[in-house]
């Protein structure tokens, strides 16, 4: 009985090593395709950060070490115009560019969400301005929007329309360059949404026909409530995309007329490379994560509470 016994055990024991060992065959291999992409985020991200974090507080023009000079970079943002200026242009940005995105997407996926001749083409042409080099959709944008030689001024002309400062004008710069940031970037909203439509059971729909819905009861009781969870997604892109916005204000109006453009990424580049105030455009910076961060978390405890993400 006792060689029984050990057997039995032997037998027993045996599976619980096979885990530990598959369990890190699994750990090495994951890892082995983690691992890059973890050293190039610490590398390129996290170092970097910890790194501005200490610039932050001091006087650094990048060249020279500078002095430590405290909390004063983050006191003297209380007193800066153009800091106050470059948040009310992003935030003018947030506010125009987040819910036209949304509801374009969705209204446009909609339409996109169907059997029809030629609908590959279609969904190209919307996808195209999103993957297509910003400094090429800039350059091309400043010149359609140019106050005397632009396409859009020819067109107002050729309407009896007064011509438009449109670029030029302080007062209309800032709502230009929001249309032309929606029209480059809207297209990977309308694939996330048209991604999510495509998932919706047809069986879902098919009974909503056959009770009478028409097509404002479908998108409103089925479309809706079932790409809930995407909207938040694109919402946190969104507010993430436009607090980055950089990149066609240098290809058009560079900051101007009037800071009229100036975003808080756009100023801390220039406080950094322009003006070599690196410490002052790092603590700028800083700001900037902070809000970013305290707004993202705002919004993902209001959808939950809400129950939009589930």
């Amino acid at each position: 009985m006792s060689n029984v016994q050990a057997l039995s055990r032997a037998e027993t024991a045996a599976p619980k090593r096979r885990p530990d060992r598959r369990k890190l065959v699994d750990n090495v291999t994951g890892w082995s395709f983690a691992g890059p992409a973890t050293v190039i985020i610490l590398g390129f991200s996290l170092i970097p950060m910890a790194w501005a974090l200490m610039l932050s507080f001091t006087d650094s023009d990048l060249m020279t070490p500078g002095r430590n000079v405290g909390l004063d970079n983050y006191r003297a943002l209380f007193q800066d115009p153009v800091f106050y200026q470059a948040l009310r242009n992003t935030g003018l940005l947030v506010v125009l560019y987040i819910p036209a995105s949304l509801i374009a997407g969705l209204l446009v996926a909609v339409l996109l969400n169907r059997k029809v001749r030629g609908i590959g083409f279609y969904r190209a042409c919307f996808l195209v301005p999103y993957i297509a080099s910003a400094t090429s959709a800039g350059l091309l944008m400043g010149y359609i929007f140019d106050r005397d030689f632009g396409l859009m001024n020819g067109l107002f002309v050729k309407l009896g329309l007064p011509v438009q400062g449109l670029l030029s004008s302080p007062s209309q710069a800032m709502f230009v360059l929001t249309l032309i940031f929606f029209w480059t970037r809207f297209g990977f909203s309308v694939v996330i949404y048209l991604a999510a439509i495509q998932e919706i059971s047809k069986e879902v729909l098919e009974a909503a026909a056959i009770d009478g819905a028409g097509r404002w009861a479908t998108f409103w009781h089925i479309i809706v409530p079932s790409v809930r969870s995407m909207t938040i997604f694109l919402g946190v892109w969104g507010l993430i995309d436009a607090l980055q916005f950089f990149d066609l204000i240098v290809t058009t109006t560079k900051g101007g007329p009037a800071n009229s453009t100036v975003t808080i990424v756009y100023y801390v580049w220039q406080l950094a490379f322009s003006f070599f105030t690196a410490g002052y455009g790092a603590a700028v910076a800083y700001v900037l994560f902070a809000g970013t961060l305290l707004l993202i978390v705002a919004g993902l405890l209001v959808a939950r509470r809400r129950g939009a993400m589930r």
